[in-house]
């Protein structure tokens, strides 16, 4: 087989996870029921926050606000059983955020708003400081918020849906 006649290769690998994400959704909403409709968008890298999605995948229609209740566990649902059903590899999964209303970007302000609340906290009282139960990629946000402070250090205990952060003084 020769070059002209070769697959077209994405210019960029991420690329190549759209369509099989896009037909994964179109199918679940269609089987579902679901009156919901979604846009897969890529994120200018120029605004970029650094360790920020590449694509988003944006629903909106008459059940939108079903994926929001329960601090948006329907929606994390799409995303992992959506993210793992096309074989995204681990290094590629937090490059793909599903959204609905902004929910995501108004949840990392509060994130972030809260690791620096929790902070001063902590550095008040000099006691640790454990935070509600998180997902992994919101553990990460805390995380991050926090690591440019040398007096505190971050770290994620328990196990499963019970794995938090706990915010601690450097001693």
């Amino acid at each position: 087989m020769d070059s002209q006649n070769s697959a077209k290769i994405p210019e960029h690998p991420l690329e190549s996870y759209v369509e099989p994400i896009n037909a994964l959704l179109r199918n679940i909403i269609q089987q579902s029921g679901f009156a919901l409709s979604f846009a897969v968008g890529r994120l200018p890298q120029d605004t970029a926050e650094e360790d920020s999605p590449e694509f988003v995948i944006e629903f909106k229609g008459a059940d939108a606000d079903l994926l929001l209740e329960r601090n948006a566990a329907l929606l994390d649902a799409f995303e992992h059983v959506v993210l793992k059903a096309a074989r995204l590899r681990e290094e590629h999964l937090r490059k793909f955020a599903f959204d609905c209303h902004d929910w995501r970007r108004m949840r990392i302000e509060e994130l972030r708003l809260t690791a620096q609340v929790a902070a001063e906290r902590v550095l008040e009282s000099g006691d640790p400081f454990p935070l509600s139960p998180m997902s992994p990629r919101e553990r990460r946000i805390i995380h991050l918020a926090l690591r440019d402070r040398p007096n505190l250090r971050t770290a994620s205990e328990g196990v499963g849906p019970e794995r938090h952060i706990v915010i601690m003084p450097v001693r």
